[in-house]
């Protein structure tokens, strides 16, 4: 069985640009604030290290995250997944 963390997409307080990912991991009842998708990378990795890497994500978002800020997060996830891709030298997703 998986381990379940649960990723929220947040709009920062008083704004409509700066946006956070709240990652919780529901099995330790543990939170973190990541500021940007690298800092993401590193804290589900740090995250999912004890169930050695076998985790399950769902994401979410708050209802007033505007899509132009989505848009924004599905490029740059994109473009994580390319170089991380590149560097193992196979899919991350693979087809059904």
């Amino acid at each position: 069985m998986a381990a379940v963390f649960e990723s929220t997409i947040k709009m920062a307080e008083n704004s409509r640009e700066d946006w956070y990912i709240e990652l919780r991991d529901l099995f330790e009842n543990r939170t973190e604030i990541c500021a940007d998708l690298e800092e993401y990378s590193k804290k589900i990795e740090e995250l999912g290290t004890p169930y050695e890497g076998n985790i399950e994500v769902r994401w979410t978002k708050d209802l007033n995250v505007p899509p132009y800020v989505m848009d924004s997060i599905r490029f740059e996830m994109s473009k994580l997944q390319r170089e991380l891709e590149e560097e193992i030298g196979e899919p991350i997703i693979k087809g059904n």
